[in-house]
């Protein structure tokens, strides 16, 4: 029995994992040896460990790196730890393969340590561009540490084989995000409602704002005018997610906090919905606000307008029912006064998402299980070269 190591250490992350983990978790060949780190261990980003406990995954171990500073210096220290703890950990765990998603800093020492143990890495969703976040130099170092590639669309793939990996290593399946979709039992409007004791009696928008780690606007600057377009809309309600551990995470979710406790009337906030909530959210939502990758990937399953502020999403691959604005009010304001026009609704109910229709999980697992069983892996990967 092969086993695969695979590794969550935020909300978003394993809410896109979670139908890959279920199924390794049922595969008769392969044992799954989850482990759950950084923010899902933290109380203060809600501790959504206890969703993948609900959701009966077996956790291996738990590994805690997370500082209680998200200044540059201290999510290096967090990064320096990580690398500590999961050099250890690889060494016990001793797993055939270690499976990671996306883009966070996390990454690189948990891969690096993968690396160096000579343990062959599957990376889902490499390829993607985001010029405004320090994550666009991770995702594409993580993409060279990794030998299988599973990006979300065929333009990521085509990336990933530009940065020299060979093709045969590289599969596009779709984006995961989508399959959960597909396969999500989702809340009634008024089950959601009961959960999170808040009425949803007017049109609302779900907002996600993340730090612009890259951006060079402050934290302060970009949230208040972010606010004050809010506060154009007293005929609608808001319902904000905190944002994640990143340089400049805790100033949002405070400044959150404050001008909340000041809406009372029409907003509100929580550290974390859950993947089940979180679509439920968005499913009865007028439209989606904030420069989330939910807002791009995950909304237009749901035929839903997202209004993308900033550029923290810029650069990747966009349905037509997104509408990018800067990070000025004014522009705010207008993206989404056209988020809320009847033509724009009709032109979100129509259009195609480009991260594809589902059926990714078990495609990722049968790939992995091919080169785990019958193919060779062969860590000193040649450098494919584009033809001229």
């Amino acid at each position: 029995m092969k086993k695969i190591c695979v590794v969550t250490a935020t909300r978003a992350e394993y809410g896109v994992l979670k139908n890959v983990i279920k199924e390794i978790q049922n595969d008769q060949e392969l044992e799954l040896s989850l482990i759950v780190t950084g923010t899902h261990l933290s109380e203060e980003f809600g501790m959504t460990v206890n969703e993948i406990k609900e959701d009966g995954f077996p956790i291996s171990e738990r590994v805690d790196i997370l500082l209680g500073s998200d200044l540059p210096q201290g999510i290096s220290k967090t990064m320096g730890i990580a690398f500590i703890s999961f050099a250890d950990l690889l060494a016990r765990e001793r797993p055939d393969m270690l499976l990671v998603l996306g883009d966070r800093y996390e990454l690189i020492p948990i891969c690096g340590c993968a690396m160096n143990a000579k343990i062959p890495i599957a990376h889902i969703s490499g390829g993607e561009t985001t010029e405004g976040a320090i994550d666009e130099c991770v995702r594409h170092c993580v993409t060279k540490m990794s030998y299988l590639h599973f990006p979300g669309c065929e333009e990521y793939r085509r990336r990933i084989i530009q940065l020299g990996e060979s093709p045969d290593r590289v599969f596009n399946f779709g984006d995961t995000g989508v399959e959960n979709i597909k396969k999500a039992e989702l809340l009634t409007k008024k089950d959601l409602e009961h959960s999170l004791n808040f009425k949803l009696d007017r049109p609302y928008a779900s907002v996600t704002f993340h730090p612009v780690t890259l951006g060079m606007e402050s934290v302060e600057a970009q949230c208040a005018q972010l606010f004050q377009a809010i506060l154009q809309f007293p005929d609608m309600k808001f319902v904000f997610t905190k944002a994640n551990s990143d340089a400049g995470g805790r100033k949002i979710n405070k400044l959150i906090d404050e001008f909340v406790e000041m809406n009372k009337d029409n907003c509100i906030a929580y550290a974390s919905l859950g993947i089940k909530r979180y679509l439920s959210l968005v499913k009865y939502s007028e439209f989606v606000l904030g420069n989330s990758s939910s807002g791009v990937i995950e909304a237009p399953c749901f035929h839903k307008p997202t209004v993308n502020v900033g550029d923290r999403q810029k650069g990747r691959l966009k349905a037509a029912s997104v509408i990018d604005c800067t990070t000025e009010t004014a522009r705010i304001v207008e993206a989404m006064k056209k988020a809320r026009s009847t033509e724009f609704k009709k032109l979100a109910k129509n259009a195609k998402n480009p991260y594809g229709e589902g059926d990714t999980a078990i495609n990722i697992v049968r790939v992995i299980k091919e080169f785990l069983y019958t193919k060779k892996i062969n860590l000193r990967k040649k450098f494919y070269d584009l033809e001229n």
